[in-house]
């Protein structure tokens, strides 16, 4: 096993799902062929929370990604476009931020706070995936 000294602590995976750009084919594979429930939401954002095993899988249209990343609808030509996106709920947003930046990451939104409470700062892994290091107020128990 290897130690760290990084100051991320990864609590749960807040939320997984492909980066969509053909909608209606995806639909249909994950609600017709697979049998999935989802949540609609304006703009094409289907969700669900009835998956077991992960709290928020979700059909991120790249429309909605790159609003989230840039305030455009439109993904950058110069940054390679994710076919998925990750989120991992961490103890400490900021100090998670600090250190990603720390060691050479782009970031490409840091400490964002998003309409449904949500903070998260996203980068592009080195495999491609849109990877979000965030605090989720919704999905921590309550004590």
């Amino acid at each position: 096993m290897t130690t760290t000294k990084n100051k991320i602590k990864v609590l749960f995976v807040a939320g997984f799902g492909p980066i969509v750009q053909d909608q209606k084919r995806s639909e249909k594979f994950y609600v017709e062929t697979l049998g999935l429930s989802f949540n609609r939401e304006e703009g094409g954002y289907l969700h669900t929370d009835r998956i077991e095993g992960v709290k928020h899988f979700a059909l991120w249209p790249l429309s909605q990604a790159a609003q989230s990343c840039f305030g455009t609808d439109t993904w950058p030509k110069n940054i390679p476009v994710p076919h998925s996106w990750l989120e991992f709920d961490v103890h400490d947003a900021e100090a998670a931020s600090e250190e990603l930046k720390d060691e050479g990451y782009k970031l490409l939104v840091s400490m964002r706070e998003e309409p449904w409470g949500q903070i998260a700062t996203r980068l592009l892994s080195p495999e491609g995936v849109l990877v979000g290091v965030t605090y989720t107020p919704a999905m921590r128990e309550k004590k």
